[in-house]
């Protein structure tokens, strides 16, 4: 059986990780500043992540939701602690697309509307609401296609108040930090606003911090650089560190009901062994505090760097643009210097590393940076 060819693949096989280091079976040594699409949050490997998952996989590794599972209000106690938002809901599932996916519909029930306002650049998930308010048609197959969904200019809040008016938009989902999108903050003022404006007509706000969120910005969710406490937050990548894990925090104001929503292997045992040993993690290590000095320093740094057009982000979420395409430069730094990052299209080159990467670190990168750059400068004369 053949593989369904859907990835375009570097020719690197990783066999071991440790740290913000990854090896191929060849013996290479890279530096991973992408941390696989931004999921590895404490470090590949971490003793005491490995140790957790070990330790349950020895005594229970999956039952389904029908029986109570201690493992699961352990998670939601210490998130609740480190972001700050202990007085809301969990729902725990399996991934990004499948909080955004329960989180749509939940603002559905709770408003009994229909439509959903969305950003350009926006992505929330490859699954079917989530898909149609992602501003990619190319990704949108005819089953998909949604007129519910509106995908309106991000920080542009008249738009956003023009169709709020008619009082049929169940909610307004937005990215703490735009992620595949080019890495783009939204205006503090404008999530103020959209937050204010959801109120006034009876719509709810979902804080999409799938990639944003779990410190990666130097804050545990990036919008927490505005007072704003949206209706709904959602969850994952960092959260399990690789394990697959997602979850939805839902504004105390809104009651469940039995079959309101479900999953068989959210919140299972193993998914939860990851996700405490995260929080544990990050809480012993200080890793958003890291996050938002390394991050810091990362694109003071950048910023000084000629060949840029543009640097932006928060914490150790960061984006690079520049005038033109930058796949000479990924190449050369993945296959001659040994360093992973991302890209977002075709100018954008996207450092998500894991949250301990240490300034020695940093400062690394930025020298063998600064190297491509001087060499294929050299070349293109």
């Amino acid at each position: 059986m053949n593989l369904f060819d859907v990835y375009p693949l570097f020719d690197i096989t990783p066999v071991k990780a440790e740290g913000c280091h990854v090896w191929d079976d060849a013996g290479n040594k890279y530096l991973d500043l992408y941390g696989g699409h931004a999921v590895i949050s404490v470090g590949h490997s971490h003793p005491v992540y490995v140790s957790k998952i070990t330790e349950q996989l020895e005594q229970i590794g999956f039952y389904s939701n029908s029986v109570k599972i201690p493992q699961q209000k352990q998670l939601a106690d210490q998130l609740g602690e480190l972001s700050g938002f202990d007085d809301y809901q969990l729902f725990l599932c399996n991934s990004g697309a499948e909080a955004n996916e329960n989180a749509l519909k939940l603002a559905s029930f709770v408003t009994e509307r229909k439509k959903v306002i969305s950003f350009k650049k926006g992505f929330h998930g490859r699954t079917s609401a989530v898909v149609s308010v992602t501003d990619n048609p190319k990704i949108i197959a005819p089953i998909n296609e949604n007129k519910n969904a509106v995908i309106l200019p991000l920080n542009d809040i008249e738009q956003v108040k023009q169709h709020l008016q008619a009082k049929d938009v169940a909610a307004v989902i937005v990215e703490g930090i735009q992620g595949i999108g080019g890495i783009h903050v939204p205006d503090p003022d404008f999530i103020q606003k959209l937050s204010d404006l959801c109120s006034q007509f009876g719509s709810l706000l979902i804080l999409d911090e799938i990639q944003s969120g779990y410190g990666r910005s130097g804050k545990f969710f990036a919008f927490q650089y505005t007072d704003v406490h949206p209706d709904i937050i959602t969850l994952a990548k960092g959260m399990g560190n690789g394990f697959p894990i997602g979850g939805v925090l839902i504004s105390p104001e809104y009651k469940p009901w039995y079959g309101m929503l479900g999953t068989t292997f959210g919140g299972n045992y193993l998914a939860c062994a990851a996700g405490n040993a995260v929080l544990e993690i990050m809480k012993q290590e200080q890793l958003v505090e890291n996050a938002a000095k390394v991050g810091a320093y990362l694109i003071e740094k950048l910023a000084q760097f000629e060949e840029i057009k543009e640097v932006r982000g928060k914490g150790l979420m960061i984006g690079m643009e520049f005038e033109a395409e930058i796949k000479p430069i990924r190449q050369k730094l993945l296959f001659e210097e040994k360093i992973f990052t991302g890209v977002s299209g075709a100018r954008i080159i996207r450092l998500l590393p894991p949250l301990n990467l240490t300034m020695k670190q940093a400062d690394y990168f930025l020298e063998k940076f600064a190297k491509v750059l001087n060499e294929l400068a050299v070349h293109s004369n």
